[in-house]
């Protein structure tokens, strides 16, 4: 018998919620069904302020988490419409929640790692089993709580023999290179910034939530000056394992960078953040893919043909293309991966990997609450 999951994603990016409706038959995934909501203008702004230290916190970090939730409760109901399934043949929900401060290791030695998210109100909302808190184990072993995509990566997209690099672009930058041996042979890390820079810059000078397809990045010039002072950032040096997010890669770390590049136009400032992006990808696919033959890209940058023009120059003896063109389409991505992270928590199977988080082994991810 087909076991249905769900799972959830609100990335970096902040836009919205991508769903997916899966269904598993033994290791084998099927997308049953895609759904997107966006958030609304104040949801935004608020989980944006929330990236950073304010007045109340506590108070409007809850009162986000509930107004997220309500979200992720609209794309549930919408996805069993589309399918006419029942929310009694659903076995769970992934939902991982809105990361908001992401300090593994910082402070204390353990750190910490904070998604917003009310699983509790959820599985009130939509009666199905919800997994949640996906990072939190990982960084009480030690790890970095990120990325968790790459074990699944390794199921969808591994290939015997062969050395394959996936890059997502979501609001952050992160690659998985899934090694020739598969068992074990997965490395996987933060990049650095994937669409957050660009599309602050955007929505502060065009007014518009991101630059479709690069099309005002491409009528730039990439500012060599500025873009050296943006990859001088020590986060580019550091060796994997190493996980990032809005903490560091925000509008007042570009700011203050900015402040001694007064003079290059708001165009080229857009054309050299696309650059940079483009540069800390290729750069860790240099130094830990070279291998590949083959980059597969998702999320939302997927969908920025300069960038992705620019991916493939920097790397020109591998193949770049979007993970449509592997049966799963960009923004399906990382949703299909929480509900295949919920699917190992609710069978007790462990789902991080420890040469890709650097924790003490590998753990069961997650919390389960139930309908």
């Amino acid at each position: 018998m087909a076991e249905l999951y769900i799972g959830l994603m609100s990335g970096t990016s902040l836009d919205g919620v991508d769903g997916v409706l899966v269904s598993f038959e033994g290791e084998k995934l099927s997308v049953l069904a895609y759904s997107t909501a966006p958030f609304t203008q104040a949801l935004t702004q608020e989980l944006m302020a929330l990236n950073s230290p304010g007045e109340n916190e506590l108070h409007r970090s809850a009162l986000a988490a509930n107004a997220l939730v309500r979200v992720y409760a609209q794309v549930v109901e919408d996805l069993l419409q589309k399918t006419g399934v029942r929310r009694e043949q659903v076995i769970a929900i992934g939902a991982h929640g809105q990361t908001v401060r992401h300090q593994p290791q910082a402070f204390d030695g353990t750190g910490y790692t904070l998604q917003l998210n009310n699983p509790a109100l959820l599985a009130e909302l939509v009666d199905i089993d919800v997994v949640a808190d996906f990072r939190s184990r990982d960084v009480a072993a030690g790890g970095q709580g990120a990325p968790l995509v790459p074990a699944f990566h390794q199921a969808l997209f591994g290939h015997a023999g062969s050395t394959i690099a996936t890059l997502n672009i979501g609001g952050i930058s992160n690659i998985t290179v899934l090694g020739p041996l598969l068992a074990d042979d997965v490395l996987g890390f933060d990049c650095g910034p994937g669409n957050a820079l660009m599309d602050a810059w955007c929505l502060k000078h065009l007014g518009q939530a991101y630059d479709a397809g690069g099309a005002w990045a491409a009528t730039g010039i990439v500012h060599e000056g500025l873009q050296a002072a943006l990859l001088s950032e020590p986060y580019f040096g550091q060796a994997a394992p190493k996980s990032t997010g809005r903490d560091l890669f925000n509008f007042t770390w570009l700011k203050t960078h900015l402040n001694a590049f007064a003079d290059v136009s708001p165009v080229d400032v857009q054309a050299t953040l696309t650059e940079l992006t483009a540069r800390a990808c290729a750069d860790c696919v240099r130094s830990y893919a070279i291998n590949s033959k083959l980059l597969i890209v998702c999320g939302g940058g997927a969908f920025n043909t300069h960038l992705m023009q620019r991916l493939q120059a920097l790397l020109p003896w591998l193949e770049v293309f979007s993970s449509q063109d592997k049966g799963l389409p960009p923004l399906q991505v990382e949703a299909a991966a929480f509900a295949w992270l919920a699917r190992k928590t609710v069978r007790r199977e462990t789902s991080s990997l420890q040469k890709v988080t650097g924790a003490k082994g590998a753990r069961i991810l997650g919390s389960i609450y139930p309908a």
